[in-house]
Order: C-alpha cells, then sequence, then structure tokens
C-alpha cells in the first residue's frame, strides 16, 4: 500500500489529493457531504478511510460546475514542512510576442485574485525565446518574489530547469503553485499545471498519450474524432459556424439581440457532408438547444456542399428542431435551391442579422 510505504520510508506526513481537472479542490466538496479534496495525514489508515471518501465520488469546486466531478484516482504523497510559498508560471504572452515569467509573494492563492488585490505584487519578466532566461534574470525574479538570499541560488536554478521543461515540452503555459522554501531551506514545485500546444502533438506524443478523456466533455470528445471544435456552453441556440472569427460574431450578435448561445461549432475550412452531419447531431443533442442557427461562408468549403450536409442531417437526426441557415459565398444559389426543394422545415435567410433575429425568436 503507497501510504504504508512512504510512511516506512521515513515521510512524517501524507497529502492525499483527488485527482481531477479542475482547480479549488481543497475547498471543494463531495456529493456524498464530505469535505475537501485535499487532506494531510499521519496514520497509513487515516489515509485509506480519506481515500475511500474520494474515490467514486464527484468532487464539486467552483470550477466543475454543480454536478461535479468524478473522482477516478488519488494522489498520495509526503507532505513536506515549509514556511514560504510563492507563485511561480512561465506563458507565452502575446504583449511579448514570446515567453515570460509570472512571479509573485502570494502563493497558495488563485493568481486571479491577487492580480485584483494585489497587483502591484506581480512580477513578469519578459524571455528571449532564442536564448532562454539568464542566470541573472532567474535569481533577481526569486529574490523579487521573497526566497531568502541564501535560498534564491536554489530557486533560480529551479526557475531555469522549469523553463527547460517549458520549451522541451511545447508547453504554452506552466504554472507552479505553491512555489515554497521549506523549514530545512530547500525549494519545491508542489503543484503544477502544464497546458500543451495542441499543434506539436506530432513531436509530444508521449505527453498527450498520457491524455485521460474521462473528465472531457463527451461532445468535446466525439467532435474531435470529425475534426472539428466544439466548446458547451449554458445556451438555447446551438450554432453552427467555420472559422473562430465567424463563431464569435455569430454567437455576439446573438447575444446583442437577447440570445443565449449553447456552444461554439467550428466545422473549420474542410468541412464534408459527412462532417456536417457531425456537428449537427452533436449540436442537437444538447438537450438544452431549442433551435439551430447554422452560419456558413462557402470560401474554400463549397456552400452546395454545406446544404447537402445540412439536408442529410435533417433526415437522420433523432431530435428534430427548428433551424436556421444563413449561407453566403461559393454556390450559394444552388444551396439556397437545395433548402427549398427539400421540403425540409428550414429557415433559409441571407444577412447574419435576419439569422440571428429569427434564432432567438425561435428560441423562445
Amino acid at each position: 500500500m503507497a501510504a504504508a510505504d512512504l510512511v516506512n520510508t521515513g515521510a512524517k506526513e501524507l497529502v492525499v489529493k483527488a485527482q481531477v481537472h479542475a482547480g479549488g479542490r481543497g475547498k471543494g466538496h463531495f456529493d456524498h457531504g464530505f469535505k475537501g479534496g485535499v487532506h494531510l495525514c499521519k496514520e497509513p489508515e487515516k489515509a485509506v478511510e480519506l481515500v475511500n471518501n474520494m474515490l467514486h465520488h464527484h468532487l464539486i469546486t467552483k470550477q466543475t460546475g454543480p454536478q461535479g466531478a468524478l473522482v477516478n484516482s488519488v494522489m498520495i504523497a509526503e507532505s513536506l514542512n515549509f514556511n514560504r510559498e510563492f507563485y511561480f508560471a512561465i506563458l507565452m504572452d502575446r504583449k511579448y510576442s514570446g515567453p515570460v515569467m509570472v512571479g509573485s509573494p502570494f502563493g497558495g492563492m488563485d493568481i486571479e485574485e491577487v492580480s485584483e488585490k494585489h497587483p502591484d505584487k506581480i512580477f513578469v519578466e519578459p524571455v528571449d525565446i532564442t536564448s532562454g532566461p539568464t542566470r541573472e534574470q532567474a535569481l533577481n525574479l526569486a529574490k523579487k518574489i521573497g526566497f531568502d538570499e541564501d535560498v534564491a541560488p536554489a530557486a533560480a536554478e529551479q526557475i531555469e530547469r522549469i523553463y527547460e521543461l517549458f520549451i522541451n515540452s511545447d508547453a504554452t503555459q506552466v504554472e507552479i503553485n505553491p512555489f515554497v522554501q521549506t523549514d530545512d531551506r530547500r525549494v519545491f514545485s508542489i503543484d503544477a499545471k502544464i497546458n500543451f500546444d495542441d499543434n506539436a502533438e506530432f513531436r509530444q506524443q508521449s505527453i498527450f498519450a498520457m491524455h485521460d478523456p474521462s473528465e472531457d466533455d463527451p461532445r468535446e470528445v466525439e467532435a474531435l474524432k470529425h475534426q472539428l471544435q466544439y466548446v458547451g456552453m449554458d445556451g438555447n441556440i446551438g450554432c453552427l459556424v467555420n472559422g473562430a472569427g465567424l463563431a464569435m460574431a455569430t454567437m455576439d450578435i446573438v447575444k446583442f439581440l437577447g440570445g443565449n448561445p449553447a456552444n461554439f461549432c467550428d466545422l473549420g475550412g474542410g468541412a464534408t457532408d459527412e462532417r456536417v452531419l457531425a456537428a449537427l447531431q452533436i449540436v442537437s443533442n444538447d438537450p438544452n438547444v431549442r433551435v439551430i442557427f447554422v452560419n456558413i461562408f462557402g470560401g474554400i468549403v463549397r456552400c452546395d456542399s454545406i446544404a447537402r450536409g445540412i439536408i442529410m442531417a435533417s433526415k437522420v437526426l433523432k431530435k428534430s428542431l427548428p433551424m436556421v441557415v444563413r449561407l453566403q459565398g461559393t454556390n450559394v444559389d444552388v444551396a439556397e435551391k437545395l433548402i427549398r426543394d427539400s421540403g425540409l422545415p428550414i429557415h433559409s435567410v441571407r444577412s447574419l442579422a435576419d439569422g440571428a433575429k429569427k434564432a432567438v425568436e425561435l428560441a423562445r
């Protein structure tokens, strides 16, 4: 047993932590009333009790929503005594056109809260991506965020190693919170969150192979199988578009007119009849969706291909929903004729404004 092994090898205190894809676990609660997804204990027997209270139960935090996240695994590790905790991160920043190091003396807290309440205590250090951070940069940042003078060199070395991890793994963010100084004046990265660039999957296959889709939105998992980009939201107007810019414009006008988008679903530039069918099935499977608004600009994708996909989907979808379709671009006249001749209850419009108005009206 892991807890007993750790105690037998000298661990004086254990940390038991629920493993879910959400922050705020320590302040969370479980569906059966148990409080906290992070606990400390000293006896292996207590660790077993804690694990049993976590495994196969839903942990609700401020990031999971009221449904919570199912705990399928629990981490048991040696707990460290530390007297100082800090925040440290490396991330890509458009403002600096490259990576930046971010540090704060307020570790163990949500960085958003620190930014709001103590903006002067967040230190940003741009990094030359071709050469990485200098030892002087790393040392200065370690001292700024609060490491003691004699411990700062060890913290600077950790910062340099974290940057190597950031670059070598094609990460877009590595966040260490807390980054700590222990009672015996050592430096540890106690907790970390790492985001990876999806475009680098081809050369980071071992990392992406570790992905656990069990906690992902099943609609997003299904969308990826069809090379679709899908993000679920809490509205009742399903949106199907091609291109992220058009998606955002569509959701904006729907919201402006008093509606509420149910999703962001991007067909991309290479949509086929089958992909349109898959997208409409995913969008219509959301029980909150009352109407589907299709807004497509046919450039690389021909409008008639989109129309055929819409007609095919309308005939096979299990859930019959009103649909508003706005197509513009290549073969739009052919597409509109296909929709008219289909005899299906599809509202075809030419302008984005008219389409959004009709979708909002039908969703009420």
